[in-house]
Parts: C-alpha cells; structure tokens; sequence
C-alpha cells in the first residue's frame, strides 16, 4: 500500500471535485483503499482530518471568488456545500479573519490555503520498533459509540473524559481504545473503550461486549507521557512501515493497548509510560 501514491491521487480527486459531494468514503472509494484507513493514513501524514482540508480549501478558493466575481453570498454558499448564507459566514469569518461582506466592499486582506503537494524526501533510516504476533480471538468489555470519521479526532478524547472524569462510576478500566469498522467503507465507525471480558462485571455494569477476531497483529511499543508518543508511532507507521514492510493491513480494526497508569509515578505523563498500537496485518 502505497501511501504517498494514495494521497498524492486523493489530492488530486479532491481539487478536481472541489464543489461536489467529498464525503471520505467517497474519496478512498476514487483511491482503491477503505474509508477507515485512508481517514487515519491522511490525517497521520498530512496532519489536519480530510474534512479539515477540504474546508480549509473550499474557504480559501471562496475568498478568491468573492474578490474577482460578482457572484452573490448566498449563491457561493451553496456552492461550496454550506446549508446557509449564516454559516458560510460564520465558518468564512472564522478563517479568514473577516466576513464576506467585509471583503466585498474592499481592501480586505485574505488567508490562502495551498493545495497539497507530494514533495520526494529520504525518510527512514533509523529504528523503529514492532513484532508480529499470532493472537487467538479474544472479547472485550467496555463502552461504546458511533464516530464520524471528520470529528473523531476532536470527540474521542472527550469521550474519554466522559467515562473517566464525569462518570460517577468509571465503568472499565480502560486497558484498550478499540476501532471498529468491519464494512471499511462508510463515513463513521465505533470506538470502543474496553477491557479483557469479565463476564460478571460486563453483566452488572450492562457493558458491551465484543470479539475481536483471530489475527496476525504488527504490535508497536510505544513509551514516554502521552499522547505525543502514540501519535508520533502512528504517523510512523503509515509514513515509514507500511510502505517498506511486506505486510498489508488486513482488516478495519484499530486497537491501542495501554497500560495501567498506576504502575508508573507520573500515571499516562510519566516519561517511562508504555502503551501499544495493534494493527491487524497480512502478508501482501
């Protein structure tokens, strides 16, 4: 799986289809691979969500045709898929700075936002840690809820802070973060914080329980305070592994494994924290 390539085309999709429906499954459908990775694989190597870009240049080419056409607010407003002149203005005002009207009537300074461009560089050459490992199908415990793949990023960690910091009882202990998306082809999946099964407790707590199927797993350690290093070998992975690896991913699952934060002085930001990233591979 070539991710550079992946992108390098989605990109290209993307800017040629600027005013029509860019939903993600729509995007990784265009380039041959599942909405689950391809909304991970993006974010992780160009640092903003799909969504995020795709506003972030609808709003930028928008600017450009306010100033060199007479076009009406409204009339761009549907155009580049917003449901009202009010939120147009709203998501334009917060971008740039100013409002549309603003720029009509002159003067205004506006803010670009460039397409990407898919430069060569020399990446790797330095050690990155990971086993294969053979894992009998297992279940879990836990907490679950249907994400949409544009504001997971923002939504999961409060997800997190709703079991853990609002709950009146914290319902697991939260030893996995799971991703589910068994279709690997729609524009949400559900997430799951779990523990190993305990068949008692799931019952009393009235938990979800899930199996996560038999598989081969590329397990990645990571240590240090969280979450920079987490998200750092994620990034990794999709940049520098797959591409060189002789494995593939295999199927839409998603499992971060983390140890038990009372184990370690500083909890999750002590500097000697261990957690993992499983991703379930086959050999391509």
């Amino acid at each position: 799986m070539n991710w550079v390539k992946i992108i390098e085309d989605a990109v290209e999709y993307i800017e040629g289809n600027i005013t029509g429906d860019l939903t993600v499954s729509r995007i990784a459908k265009e380039v041959n691979t599942s909405a689950f990775y391809f909304q991970k694989g993006f974010s992780m190597l160009c640092g903003y969500t799909v969504g995020e870009y795709v506003r972030m240049r609808r709003l930028s080419i928008v600017g450009e045709e306010l100033l060199s056409s007479d076009e009406k607010v409204i009339d761009l407003a549907i155009k580049y898929g917003y449901d009202s002149p009010d939120s147009f203005t709203k998501a334009f005002t917060r971008f740039h700075g100013i409002t549309p009207t603003d720029v009509r009537r002159g003067g205004a300074v506006l803010k670009s936002f460039a397409p990407l461009h898919i430069k060569l560089s020399l990446e790797g050459g330095c050690v990155m840690e990971y086993r294969i490992e053979e894992k009998p199908a297992f279940k879990v415990m836990g907490i679950s809820k249907d994400f949409s793949y544009e504001n997971a990023n923002v939504e999961i960690p409060k997800f997190w802070d709703e079991a853990f910091i609002q709950a009146s009882e914290r319902p697991v202990m939260g030893m996995y973060g799971v991703c589910f998306d068994e279709e690997m082809g729609g524009n949400q999946f559900r997430y799951m914080i779990a523990d190993d099964l305990d068949a008692e407790q799931a019952e009393r707590k009235h938990l979800d329980v899930q199996e996560i199927k038999a598989h081969v797993w590329a397990v990645f350690p990571c240590r240090g305070a969280m979450p920079l290093p987490l998200q750092e070998v994620n990034r990794r992975i999709f940049s520098e592994w797959l591409p060189a690896s002789s494995y593939e991913i295999a199927e839409g699952y998603n499992i971060e494994y983390y140890s038990n934060p009372e184990d370690f002085k500083k909890g999750m930001q002590d500097p000697e924290y261990y957690a993992e990233v499983w991703i379930p591979v086959k050999e391509k």
